[in-house]
């Protein structure tokens, strides 16, 4: 049986699941990245309180999406903290105000979506799901990019 947009129902509720966890990857994300660029000190301070900023507003966006495929798909995304908490592999930073820890939680952080996105990138490739895998491929190019350049700060500094 296949849902409206023609996926099979059983490939789909596991795009879901997947997608999901994902989201909640990202809503964890968001809010260290939140953390990160209300608190960060020290000589990096103006170009680290920028970046973090845009990294966050990029967070949001995914968020959206993200939660859109779901529903796309035909399910219900996760919409609560105590969700998220209980199934995302990001964990929960506090008080970091260090430069270069922040950009070392910020790449442990991509490095944990970009292996969740690879695997999206797979099971939608296996359920004939153009949208979901459209939109990982575009995730996982520009994750790779960002943590290619957060490396590079990382060796300067």
């Amino acid at each position: 049986m296949k849902n409206l947009i023609g996926i099979e129902e059983d490939k789909a509720k596991e795009l879901i699941k997947k997608l999901d966890s994902l989201l909640a990857d990202y809503q964890l994300f968001y809010q260290n990245l939140r953390g990160l660029h209300w608190n960060i000190k020290g000589e990096a301070f103006f170009e680290l309180h920028e970046k973090f900023e845009e990294y966050y507003n990029d967070a949001m966006v995914k968020v959206d999406e993200i939660a859109e495929r779901i529903l796309t798909l035909g399910g219900e995304p996760l919409h609560t903290f105590s969700d998220y908490l209980h199934i995302s592999d990001i964990e929960e930073e506090r008080g970091v105000s260090n430069g270069r820890k922040g950009i070392e939680i910020v790449v442990k952080n991509f490095s944990n979506l970009i292996i969740k996105e690879r695997e999206l990138l797979n099971l939608s490739d296996d359920a004939d799901d153009e949208g979901t895998n459209s939109l990982m491929s575009d995730y996982i190019t520009e994750t790779e990019k960002t943590l290619w350049m957060l490396s590079s700060y990382l060796q300067a500094s």
